[in-house]
């Protein structure tokens, strides 16, 4: 079965393991002894989606914040391997050897035993990434590498590990790919913040390229702080450096982690832990006398300043705190910006116009006033650019499916729409959300029109039948953000 089931793991060609072969180092397997081995307690959980088998870990992890975790790896064992191929994508492309979901599962029990002894014994090996390329909402392309199913089990378990660690490290204001946390709660987090504390200026961060900038000697430096066990780090190390194939060529991985790779977003988080998420709390704590929040996701960060001279001071200090970690804030995209509830009235005083607005998470953030009793507050509405090229996108994979049936057409943008309420259906946001259905109904009603002759005679009123029974009403679906933010934070700060 596309040469899985055997001992020897994956059949790849063998050129792409013999160029890689630097990074694949094999071991003996050692003794799982260390400050880990203990019977868990029921109940301890490690995180959202997480056994109680990694309790202790997080037990430990919570206790002492300079433990070094020795043993780890035993905890990659066959049930969380079987729980990481399920919450896999059975619709994800396939790495270098072609081999789907599906088709691993035809054989799954057999497959995840010989991985599980691969792993445990030193016998495992990582392959090169596939790299592919998506466009971008400017037109650019961000390239992907799309792994092999099993390393991507693999990578999912080991994560699932670590974060028992880590989510005792990371800070209350870091959002991204975290359990039980998602963007609408750094969404939130953000918008209370700005308009609960004395907020005047916000620094709008972007990092060049952070994925394809991080520096593999800094981050097993940081890996290092907390994780001990050799064969833990063998294994992440194995990721970074085993590369990339595009077009039949291999190519060395020497800076960076791939995006579109399990481990990345866990890798990313620990780096800028110790690069930005450390010292921006102790610059807060130490450096300023008026309000500053802070939200990170991932690599994109929001910082909200009360007194302009400290903004500046910080983003001053933090170009020169990247430069020593091999980062650069991007020189186009990082703004200082006048933004608050006092924001309009002292640009209008100065003749400045209104204040400027900042894009995060999808949305532009727009200083407004309140219909009833015109208090401050955030507008958030689609970011206009990201909206024009989903559209695009949309009207050209509607040629495609063209001469779909109505009833299945009908299904799939319905699935379409929805999945853009769900995200976009925040409370100021109406317009906008209209605006996405409206359009997609227009490129929907042009493309049955191509259909045949018949179809050109289809008129509005028919096409509203359709669109009435098989598109999302457009509603506001998520509630105001100080309403679920407290809820979820329970007194706890969120930008803290």
């Amino acid at each position: 079965m596309h040469g899985y089931g055997q001992s020897d793991g994956p059949v790849v060609p063998a050129n792409l393991l013999n160029k890689a072969a630097a990074a694949e180092v094999g071991e003996e397997r050692g003794l799982a002894k260390g400050n880990t081995d203990s019977e868990t307690s029921a109940g301890l959980s490690a995180g959202v989606g997480m056994s109680s088998a990694l309790g202790r870990v997080r037990e430990v992890a919570r206790r002492d914040r300079r433990a070094r975790f020795t043993a780890l790896l035993h905890h990659v064992d066959r049930e969380r391997l079987l729980r990481a191929y399920w919450d896999l994508n059975p619709r994800a492309a396939a790495g270098v050897d072609q081999v789907t979901w599906e088709e691993y599962g035809q054989r799954l029990e057999a497959n995840l035993d010989d991985l599980h002894a691969r792993v445990q014994q030193g016998r495992y090996r990582a392959v090169p990434a596939r790299r592919v390329y998506i466009p971008k909402a400017d037109g650019r392309l961000r390239p992907l590498g799309i792994a092999l199913l099993e390393d991507k089990v693999v990578q999912r378990a080991v994560v699932e590990v670590l974060n028992a660690v880590y989510e005792e490290d990371f800070t209350n204001f870091s959002y991204g790919f975290r359990p039980g946390r998602g963007a609408h709660q750094a969404l939130d987090a953000l918008l209370v913040g700005i308009t609960s504390r004395r907020v005047n200026w916000i620094l709008d961060a972007d990092i060049s390229d952070f994925f394809g900038s991080l520096d593999h000697g800094w981050l097993r430096k940081f890996l290092g702080h907390r994780i001990a066990d050799p064969r833990v780090l063998r294994l992440i190390d194995r990721w970074l450096t085993v590369g990339v194939v595009e077009n039949g060529q291999w190519t060395a991985s020497e800076r960076g982690s791939p995006q579109g790779a399990s481990l990345s977003p866990l890798l990313a988080n620990v780096f800028l832990h110790y690069v930005f998420d450390w010292w921006a709390e102790h610059w807060r704590r130490t450096r300023t006398e008026g309000d500053v929040i802070i939200v990170r996701y991932a690599d994109d960060f929001v910082v909200g300043f009360e007194h302009e001279q400290e903004a500046r001071q910080f983003l001053a200090e933090l170009r020169d705190r990247f430069a020593q970690f091999g980062l650069e804030l991007h020189p186009d995209k990082t703004r200082l910006i006048e933004f608050g509830r006092h924001a309009a009235r002292r640009r209008v005083r100065r003749g400045d116009g209104k204040p400027d607005t900042f894009d995060f998470l999808g949305f532009t953030h727009i200083c407004a006033k309140s219909r009833k009793g015109g208090a401050f507050w955030v507008k958030r509405i689609t970011i206009a650019k990201r909206m024009r090229a989903k559209l695009q996108q949309l009207k050209i994979e509607l040629r495609y499916r063209r001469h779909w049936p109505i009833q299945t057409l009908g299904m799939w943008l319905r699935r379409v729409v929805q999945g853009h309420l769900n995200y976009y259906a925040v409370p100021g946001n109406w317009s906008a959300i209209r605006q996405f259905r409206t359009q997609l109904t227009r490129h929907w009603l042009r493309t049955l029109r191509r259909r045949s002759q018949r179809g050109r005679k289809l008129t509005w009123a028919k096409m509203n039948t359709y669109v009435n029974r098989w598109l999302p009403p457009v509603r506001i679906l998520h509630p105001f953000p100080n309403v679920r933010l407290a809820a979820t934070t329970q007194g706890r700060s969120p930008v803290r």
